[in-house]
Parts: structure tokens; C-alpha cells; sequence
């Protein structure tokens, strides 16, 4: 595959970012880090190498994003309210610096997300904030409730981040036109989450793939077996 690392000064940030990008062609897919997971994760442990064939033959362009979770979510030396602003930023930067380019230089309107872990939570929440800029989001094993950061903490910002709260309020048309995969194993930590977040989605009409892994757990090797698939999906 083609391999190009990507290095630039964030304004948004307010410090360098990087990046990997795989493939030479097709349908652009930002690709979140597990917890405080680094932009070489998704290469590391050979999530990229496991949809190998569908980048080659052009039907992919995959973004590997960094992440700053060990500065906003993970960052227990801040005040709660700090550690979402800081995601804030950080979500400004991926529409501004990210999609948005990644829609211009290809002239199309929606990007497709994705990630395992808490990249799973990363991928769904910017799709459900951002509905008119997201047309696929990939959840491998996410979790959807952000609360358990904030140390009893709340506020608008929190509200606003932590989907299973603002996703039943949350009537932007878009949300209907989404193609949702929530994929999970079995014996998943995070099999709860992904049940009560299907539920929420029932609830309001949204159609949704919801997937279970028999006898997997939540972990790299079910991740590799629910990449390629859900991608071929698209």
C-alpha cells in the first residue's frame, strides 16, 4: 500500500499534528485511535494491513488521525471543564482541518468515520454532532457515555459530547441518512453501551446495523475480523 506521513502545524490546536494516509484512491475514511492511541495505531496493529485489498484496488483512501486524549478526556491533572474544552478543540480541528480539506480536494459533501475502543466513541460522537459532514460511521466495540471522565461534573459541553444525553434530543434530518455499524463481541466490556445506544436509535426511527461478534472479546483480533467487513459494506 501506499504509505505518506503527514506532519503540519495545527492553528486550531495551537501544535503539530500528524497524520498516515493510506491508498492512492476511493472514498476518504478518517480512522480514530483507541484510547490515547497514536496516528500509527491502526498500522501498528495491522487494522490497516487487514483491508489491505480494498485500498489497493482503490475503493479506500484511509486517514489515520492522531488523537489528544491524554490532554483533553484522559487528562486528570485538568478541572473536568478543561478536559472538554480541550476536546472541543480537537473537534473543531477535525472538521476544519480535516474534513473540510478532505471535502474540498474531492469535491464530495460527507466523509465516512471510524474506530475501535474509544475511537468508537470518537467516530460516533463526531458523526452525531456532525451529521451533514458524515455519511458512514464505523463503531468496533465504542462506548457512548462520556460521564465516567468528569468526575461528577456536568455541563453543556458535557451534554453535547456524551451521546446517549444529546442524541435523543438531537433532530437534525441528517441523523436519518447516517448508515450506522455498531460492531461488539460477545464477551465485550462495552457490549452494554452499544445495546443501550441501538435502543436510543430505535427509539427515534434510526436505522441501524447492530452486529455481535460470537465469542470475541473486546480487542484487537475482533476489530481486524469487523474492518474489512464493514468497509466492503460501503
Amino acid at each position: 500500500m501506499k504509505e505518506e506521513h503527514k506532519k503540519w502545524y495545527s492553528p486550531t490546536l495551537g501544535k503539530d499534528f500528524e497524520m498516515l494516509v493510506y491508498g492512492h484512491y476511493g472514498t476518504p475514511v478518517i480512522i480514530f485511535p483507541s484510547t490515547m492511541g497514536r496516528y500509527f495505531e491502526s498500522r501498528d496493529f495491522k487494522l490497516i494491513d487487514s483491508v489491505a485489498h480494498l485500498v489497493d484496488e482503490g475503493k479506500l483512501k484511509i486517514f489515520c488521525v492522531d488523537s489528544i486524549d491524554k490532554y483533553s478526556w484522559y487528562n486528570k491533572k485538568a478541572h473536568p471543564a478543561d478536559r472538554v474544552k480541550k476536546h472541543l478543540w480537537y473537534d473543531r480541528f477535525i472538521c476544519d482541518e480535516i474534513v473540510n480539506s478532505l471535502r474540498h480536494s474531492y469535491g464530495i459533501s460527507k466523509v465516512v468515520v471510524g474506530g475501535a475502543s474509544f475511537g468508537g466513541f470518537h467516530a460516533a460522537n463526531f458523526a452525531f454532532r456532525h451529521p451533514d459532514m458524515v455519511s458512514h460511521v464505523i463503531s468496533m466495540s465504542g462506548s457512548f457515555d462520556i460521564r465516567s471522565f468528569m468526575d461528577g461534573y456536568y455541563d453543556d459541553n458535557v451534554y453535547f459530547n456524551n451521546p446517549v444525553d444529546y442524541l435523543k434530543n438531537n433532530n437534525n434530518p441528517e441523523l436519518w441518512k447516517l448508515k450506522i455499524i455498531l460492531g461488539y463481541g460477545e464477551w465485550d466490556i462495552c457490549k452494554d453501551a452499544n445495546l443501550v445506544l441501538s435502543k436510543i436509535l430505535h427509539e427515534k426511527g434510526i436505522s441501524h446495523w447492530l452486529d455481535e461478534y460470537k465469542w470475541a472479546e473486546h480487542d484487537w483480533p475482533l476489530w481486524r475480523q469487523m474492518f474489512p467487513k464493514y468497509l466492503s459494506s460501503l
